[in-house]
């Protein structure tokens, strides 16, 4: 008789990248090589490459609220992560569908502006994420630029990055992870970690001459598909800093650019 193993669900709500290194295709990729069975909400639709975005094309919100339905009356997920939401009127369907879900761990990886310097947050949506998404978050990723664009001034050195994360954390009601790599001048690629009561200094030696593309996506769905199987917070972010560290290690040649190693743990 055949026995069946169970595998956890993630859902990852985000954009589709035709390159296949960033967006919902990392955050699949990602589940996939951990175990995790992900399923996927799409928010836009992108035609772009490792060298840049060439066209962006949202979902309507209705076609957003009817992929949250599908997925959650069949398939619901033990852990959720967001990406690449780029418009507020889709903001607002997410949140207003995560208001109903609570019990559900949500990573908001609040997406801004692409590895080429694309768009993929419009102006008026940054207000609508810190308004009604943000408070939901069991857990933000801003990256460096992210977090000055949500906090409005300079982050300089690892002194600013602790005290970011905590004003981060004390604005919006959820736990941070602060991500250092676009730190300049340092020899490690430094994040820090702050729920409210413990701090983490998360580090690993910096890889040089490397331009990954996709890194804070495949990141924050790493730690998404290891809440997914049940880990604490602090574990799954422990986990993703070890499992990003890999794959930029282990980042391998496609055509003419270098994609993250996709590695099973």
């Amino acid at each position: 008789m055949l026995r069946h193993s169970r595998l956890p669900i993630a859902l990852t709500v985000a954009g589709s990248d035709s390159g296949g290194g960033a967006g919902l295709q990392a955050d699949l990729q990602t589940f996939g090589a951990l175990h995790v069975h992900g399923t996927c909400v799409v928010t836009s639709l992108t035609a772009q490459n490792p060298r840049g975005v060439l066209g962006i094309q949202a979902a309507s919100n209705r076609m957003v609220a009817r992929q949250l339905e599908a997925v959650f009356a069949e398939l619901k997920p033990a852990a959720t992560k967001t990406g690449m939401l780029l418009s507020a009127p889709i903001i607002a369907e997410v949140a207003k569908w995560f208001r109903r879900a609570r019990g559900v761990p949500l990573v908001v990886d609040p997406v801004m502006v692409a590895t080429s310097g694309a768009r993929l947050l419009q102006p008026a949506a940054q207000r609508t994420l810190c308004r009604e998404l943000l408070p939901l978050a069991t857990l933000m990723t801003p990256n460096l630029p992210e977090a000055e664009a949500l906090l409005g001034r300079a982050l300089r050195d690892e002194a600013d990055l602790r005290e970011a994360a905590r004003a981060l954390t004390a604005r919006f009601g959820c736990a941070t992870l602060l991500k250092g790599g676009h730190l300049p001048g340092t020899r490690e690629a430094t994040d820090i970690f702050y729920d409210g009561r413990v701090e983490l200094r998360l580090h690993a030696p910096r890889v040089r001459g490397l331009r990954t593309h996709g890194t804070g996506c495949t990141y924050a769905a790493a730690i998404t598909a290891f809440l997914a199987r049940g880990e604490s917070l602090i574990s799954a972010v422990r986990k993703g800093k070890a499992y990003i560290t890999a794959a930029i290690a282990g980042s391998q040649r496609v055509g003419r650019h270098q994609v993250l190693g996709w590695r099973e743990g």
